[in-house]
């Protein structure tokens, strides 16, 4: 008669089976395992590099979408064809795209060649914007130079890549001969040449653009390490020169009132900021549909430009602007990131200069239109509406490319993923069998 077996108590969860793996608690679907998983991931060479390119071409398709929307009342008020604006940043994002594919194939020797060159090509188109009959106003700016026709160009956009690329270059050389140890080589003449540019800038009345220019200067000198005192002196000085120049102008002080504001004030000297908030409020979690905004109708100023991030929340809601802020974060984090893992003291300073560029630019865009900072008249980079501010940046962002793709652990994985390369690999590391073995 055979015996009944004795019922086995329950395993606790997470022990090992006999012959088998330690599981962690939760199993291999859990949420331990989803951390390493995700870890792994961002870890990857290529990450950074996916980033860049993902980012950048996201924006930078959302943008067209967003411009083509936004500025098809404006072009009907002047009595323009509907896709007028749209086809104008199609055109300059096609050149844009030229000039990204350019700089991700440019050797580093030959940017920092072109470092100087382009240096003096943006101090010179700044002297002549101040050429009267040559230098044009718009908006009570002064900073455009006419191309013929509806073509015009700004240098000030230009002068934050020449000063990236002619600061990386300077500090790298002069980290090669081991100066950075001294205050005077790091802000001499990268501090005087930087104040030259803000200089030639705010004669036109530009204060968005110096706010940016400083932020770089600023950004390059953290990536340099700078001491402290040394950094904060630069700040100092920069803080009090822009309280001086918005004390003097009553145009940048009723800007800096503006900031909050819930009514259009006195003169509708707010108008711009208090309809900003309302196109956001409209837009709700989800947006009122892609082309359905009412701001846009002659409501907003600046709809396709400085003011498209509220075109953005009106039309597509909450996860619409949220989904651009992740986009700008990643690009940040991807720019951080190939600065700190390079070898090279060129890409570093290079790289980080970029990076403080498009974000504190960014910032400045979305923190006026959010009515947290004053409105300063910069595009939110590869969004808005502007050729002048579109091919720099498309050339910066194949800089970052060019970057994250020639890390060692990039470049080793870019060249596995090559047509024959994997094969080869693997036939090289099969052993050769004796001769005569089936």
């Amino acid at each position: 008669m055979a015996r009944s077996r004795p019922a086995r108590a329950p395993r606790p969860a997470g022990r090992a089976t006999p012959g088998g793996p330690r599981r962690p608690r939760g199993g291999p679907g859990g949420l331990r395992g989803l951390q390493l998983r995700a870890k792994r991931a961002w870890d990857r060479p290529l990450t950074a590099y996916y980033l860049v390119l993902g980012g950048s071409l996201l924006i930078t398709v959302l943008g067209l979408v967003m411009v083509y929307s936004a500025s098809q009342i404006k072009a009907l008020q002047n009595g323009l064809a509907p896709s007028y604006f749209f086809r104008k940043q199609l055109l300059a994002a096609a050149i844009g795209t030229v000039l990204l594919l350019a700089a991700a194939r440019t050797p580093v020797r030959l940017l920092r060649a072109l470092a100087y060159p382009l240096l003096a090509g943006s101090v010179f188109l700044l002297c002549l914007v101040q050429v009267p009959g040559i230098g044009e106003t718009i908006n009570g700016n002064t900073n455009w130079i006419s191309l013929g026709g509806p073509f015009q160009l700004q240098p000030s956009e230009f002068g934050k890549l020449a000063l990236v690329l002619w600061g990386a270059d300077l500090l790298a050389r002069k980290q090669s001969k081991k100066l950075l140890t001294q205050w005077k080589h790091l802000l001499v003449p990268l501090v005087p040449v930087t104040f030259l540019l803000l200089g030639l800038i705010m004669l036109g009345g530009d204060m968005g653009t110096t706010v940016v220019l400083t932020a770089v200067l600023l950004g390059l000198l953290w990536v340099a390490g700078a001491p402290t005192r040394l950094f904060s002196g630069v700040f100092g000085v920069t803080a009090v020169l822009a309280v001086l120049f918005i004390k003097t102008s009553a145009n940048r002080m009723s800007r800096l009132e503006c900031i909050g504001a819930t009514d259009p004030g006195v003169n509708d000297q707010c108008w711009q900021a208090v309809h900003g908030i309302y196109a956001l409020a409209n837009g709700g979690w989800f947006g009122a549909g892609l082309g359905a905004s009412v701001e846009k109708w002659g409501e907003l100023p600046e709809p396709h430009t400085d003011f498209i991030f509220a075109i953005t929340g009106e039309e597509l809601g909450l996860a619409g602007t949220l989904s651009v802020l992740a986009l700008f974060a990643a690009l940040g984090y991807a720019g951080i990131r190939v600065a700190g893992r390079t070898e090279d003291p060129f890409v570093r300073y290079a790289a980080g200069g970029v990076t403080t560029w498009i974000t504190a630019q960014a910032v400045v865009n979305i923190g006026a239109v959010l009515g947290l900072l004053p409105i300063a008249g910069v595009p939110l980079p590869l969004f808005s509406y502007g050729g002048s501010a579109l091919l720099p940046t498309m050339f910066a962002i194949g800089l970052l490319i060019a970057f994250a793709r020639d890390e060692p652990g990039a470049r080793a994985a870019l060249a596995m993923r090559q047509p024959g390369v994997r094969w080869k690999t693997m036939r090289r590391r099969v052993k050769k069998r004796p001769s005569g073995e089936r």
